[in-house]
């Protein structure tokens, strides 16, 4: 009777079989991530996404008083140079009145722990339900606190773009801002 020195009972040689055992499981991986990732690849920010993600705005030109929009990541921006007025009517206001409490301060400090009173810089998009306030422009209205205004469903600003009345819950909100100079400021 002859033996066999093949441990695996005669069905060919381990190794060659070890190896394409290893050599199958790497080429179904390979094969899963060249299928894979596409699908994640996906999920990454667009280019220009990613152009926006930040954007340097000059403020010289903006007269006390007055306001401009900018465009950040698809939404507008909104940045008033406050009048001395508009800076005192926004602190004195009592917290216990404002549905969503913030001080003036707290909305007028950038990334830099800088406080500008008198330069706002929010989002301008009204919490209730994504609409663009007025107010911004001469001659719109700025609602009953000399703010902003959203028409859509009565929602109203103060001058330091707080809730004070409507149905939004929480105060225009505030994007991550930085002055680099007394003339430009980054936003994002």
């Amino acid at each position: 009777m002859a033996t066999s020195s093949n441990p695996a009972g005669g069905h060919g040689d381990p190794t060659r079989r070890d190896f394409l055992m290893v050599a199958t499981g790497a080429l179904g991986g390979v094969g899963l991530a060249a299928t894979a990732w596409p699908f994640i690849n996906n999920l990454n920010p667009a280019a220009d996404t990613l152009a926006l993600a930040s954007v340097e705005v000059n403020v010289a030109p903006i007269q006390v008083g007055q306001a401009i929009t900018v465009k950040w990541r698809g939404k507008p921006v909104f940045i008033r140079h406050r009048t001395p007025e508009d800076i005192k009517a926004a602190e004195s206001v009592p917290m216990s009145q404002l549905p969503d409490p913030q001080t003036d301060n707290s909305r007028v400090t950038d990334s830099a722990k800088k406080v500008r009173p008198e330069w706002l810089i929010m989002i301008g998009v009204c919490t209730h339900l994504g609409c663009v306030p007025l107010g911004n422009r001469p001659g719109q209205d700025k609602g009953p606190f000399n703010g902003w205004y959203c028409p859509c469903h009565g929602s109203a600003y103060d001058t330091s773009g707080r809730i004070r009345q409507g149905p939004a819950p929480k105060n225009l909100v505030v994007p991550d801002y930085l002055f680099l100079s007394d003339a430009l400021v980054r936003i994002g």
